[in-house]
């Protein structure tokens, strides 16, 4: 392989042998070809696109640069879900507790925050003491045990991924289906679940600005996973706005952990709700979705995945007293409410721009490198289709000084659209993907 002439077929619309990106892929792992090179054919790709063959060999390259899970050791049905990032997107830490309730064995590997997305692992380490770095041993054991695990993604597991990635995000190639997908369903693939269920959003919130995009990309995870032989759904799922009430770190901890206590219903509430339902359904934990999410709904009332929250925590070194008392949660000194401007229907969100208003007060990083502010965030009540009055409360900004607090309220109100008539709220999911349909170049 001469990597001058794989970039400049890419350039000139040529598919790649999946032979040839294999020693491609390998070789950057290796340190063999430079980064100058790698992100020459990553542009090449972007802008010509890649055939469904190359995404899938351009996948299991990934996959054979590092390790990958074996599960055997676990005796129930292993599931593993995936949000492709949103804003406001903690169904993690409510999922796993319910799914581990219905039986499933999910491991969960996550990832941080960057740019305007949230991270769960961001947000679990704002929970004093918790623990996201588990070795493969330790992760089995306790998924064994207590039935979940929420941890970091070991060094071992898609080094190529890792390393492709942050190549991708500094050269504006993060935004093509096909690196997207062969990124995501290389690290679901290492992580051994035997069905995989994806939550792939759409909206001004998503990396997918159109429910089409979101589609599409869905296909591609579904026809990649299915055949690999893992059970593998999509649902396309909203995110034309905050999809919680709340954006940050321990500020969505807590807001989790009162949707648990049973205290909440809300558009959250009933994603979280639905995707347990999916996740039995693909599994075998449940005759189907509809069986899956009542009895999710009854753990939710029981209390009883409010308790598995809790083993989660304590099994990860953290304090579990956070579930009966969220005051032990890191929360900044100053809480300044926002209020709406005038007697109009919200309209629209720009969800992204209120992802990087929470960031910028310091509940973000624009690089891996940076130092996240756990106590920091917003809340935005208000949802599409609500109607407001002026002067009443619609949000909160948590911040550590009030000049930081006016930022962030300018940023929230800045990202909100009105109309003067009544508007319909959006769905919540637009579909469900089961078919390995592709439509790729």
């Amino acid at each position: 392989m001469h990597i001058v002439d794989l970039i400049a077929a890419k350039r000139d619309g040529h598919a790649v042998s999946a032979d040839d990106l294999h020693q491609l892929i390998l070789g950057y792992t290796a340190n063999d070809i430079p980064d100058y090179q790698m992100a020459a054919f990553l542009m090449a790709g972007y802008l010509r696109g890649f055939t469904y063959d190359e995404t899938a060999a351009l996948t299991d390259a990934m996959l054979a640069s590092g390790d990958q899970l074996d599960l055997s050791p676990l005796s129930g049905p292993t599931v593993d879900k995936h949000s492709t990032g949103g804003v406001g997107d903690s169904t993690t830490l409510v999922v796993a507790p319910l799914a581990a309730e219905l039986g499933m064995q999910i491991i969960k590997l996550s990832g941080r925050g960057l740019g305007f997305t949230g991270g769960t692992l961001d947000k679990l380490e704002s929970i004093p003491g918790m623990r996201t770095q588990l070795t493969t041993n330790e992760l089995i054991a306790q998924v064994g045990r207590i039935g979940l695990a929420v941890c970091a993604q070991t060094s071992d597991l898609v080094p190529a991924d890792r390393a492709m990635y942050a190549l991708r995000d500094v050269t504006a190639t993060v935004g093509n289906i096909a690196l997207i997908a062969s990124s995501i369903m290389s690290k679901k693939l290492a992580g051994g679940a035997q069905s995989i269920l994806l939550d792939v959003k759409a909206g001004s919130g998503a990396f997918m600005k159109t429910t089409d995009d979101a589609r599409a990309l869905a296909r591609v995870c579904v026809a990649l996973g299915k055949s690999r032989g893992r059970a593998t759904r999509a649902v396309i799922t909203d995110m034309s706005q905050p999809l919680a009430d709340t954006v940050g770190n321990a500020i969505e901890v807590r807001e989790a952990i009162e949707v648990l206590r049973g205290n909440r219903q809300s558009r959250f509430v009933d994603l979280c709700l639905a995707l347990v339902g999916h996740l039995a359904a693909l599994s075998g934990a449940a005759a189907d979705v509809e069986t899956g999410q009542e009895r999710a709904a009854h753990a939710l009332r029981s209390g009883a995945g409010l308790d598995r929250f809790r083993r989660l925590i304590e099994a990860q070194g953290g304090d579990p007293r956070v579930v009966d008392d969220t005051s032990l949660l890191p929360m900044a000194p100053i809480v300044h409410d926002i209020h709406a401007q005038q007697d109009a229907w919200l309209a629209t969100v720009d969800t992204e721009a209120i992802g990087r208003g929470s960031g910028a007060l310091g509940a973000g990083r624009e690089t891996l490198d940076d130092v996240i502010d756990p106590a920091v965030g917003l809340a935005l009540h208000a949802k599409i289709g609500d109607r407001l009055r002026r002067g009443e409360v619609m949000g909160t900004i948590l911040a550590r000084s009030e000049e930081e607090a006016r930022v962030g309220e300018d940023a929230v109100l800045g990202a909100l659209g009105w109309s003067d008539r009544p508007v319909d709220a959006p769905p919540l999911i637009y579909d469900v993907v089961d078919d390995a349909e592709v439509r790729l170049a």
